[in-house]
């Protein structure tokens, strides 16, 4: 039996133990994400730069990128949700006049059952400028080889839109924040800068660590009160 107690208290203490220090780890990752989130909003509130004057590659810049929309040369980023509903993200290459890189500006998120398949020509807008933020396309792991036909990608990268475009495009591209007629997609929203749920996971394994501990001790105070009841009754 004292075995047996020695056993589960030493488990007990380990556990605590381990979840003290994931409880920690959350912590650390609650402050990297408040530093993240700060240091985006700072971002975000600087001043509209247009796109070719940019010079921090860095992302989240807002931007402003003018010249004519390529919407022959659409691309459909398939496989994207919105509140639950299956849709596409529409990229589209906006040419410059002052250079012959095209920039990708995800216009937006529009509604398709299957989340690959929508009417293009729907979805055209009567613009020659979009402002938003900037990013960068994904260049260390290669889409598959997109189907030029069907002018689709599953996965996002620099790459893949490249092979789909008879022109050189940016690395960098825009996310459209402006206001959206009644024929355009769906905005996406401001990237997210809440502190996001690592303080509630901290709490968490912090309660988990003071379970495993009041375990143990109930379990020592009841096995050294079980030994005097029987030394008391020898």
């Amino acid at each position: 039996m004292r075995f047996k107690v020695s056993v589960f208290v030493a488990v007990a203490v380990v556990l605590a133990a381990l979840f003290v220090r994931l409880g920690f780890w959350q912590l650390d990752r609650l402050a990297e994400r408040r530093a993240r989130s700060a240091e985006l909003i700072a971002r975000l509130a600087e001043p509209v730069t247009a796109f070719e004057q940019l010079r921090d590659t860095s992302g989240f810049r807002r931007a402003t990128v003018a010249g004519t929309p390529d919407y022959e040369h659409d691309i459909l980023y398939t496989g994207r949700s919105r509140n639950g509903s299956p849709g596409v993200y529409i990229l589209t290459p906006v040419r410059r006049p002052s250079s012959d890189t095209a920039v990708i500006v995800i216009r937006g998120w529009v509604y398709a059952p299957d989340a690959a398949t929508i009417d293009r020509a729907r979805w055209r807008e009567t613009r020659a400028s979009f402002n938003g933020y900037v990013n960068s396309l994904p260049t260390d792991s290669p889409s598959p080889e997109p189907r030029a036909s069907e002018r689709k990608l599953r996965h996002l990268s620099f790459h893949g839109v490249q092979e789909l475009l008879p022109y050189p495009v940016s690395a960098r591209y825009v996310v459209a924040l402006d206001s959206a007629s009644d024929g355009a997609p769906a905005r996406l929203t401001m990237p997210s800068v809440d502190a996001g749920p690592h303080l509630g996971y901290a709490i968490q394994w912090f309660a988990f660590a003071a379970i495993a501990l009041i375990g143990a001790a109930i379990v020592l105070i009841q096995g050294f009160g079980s030994r005097g009841t029987g030394s008391t009754g020898a």
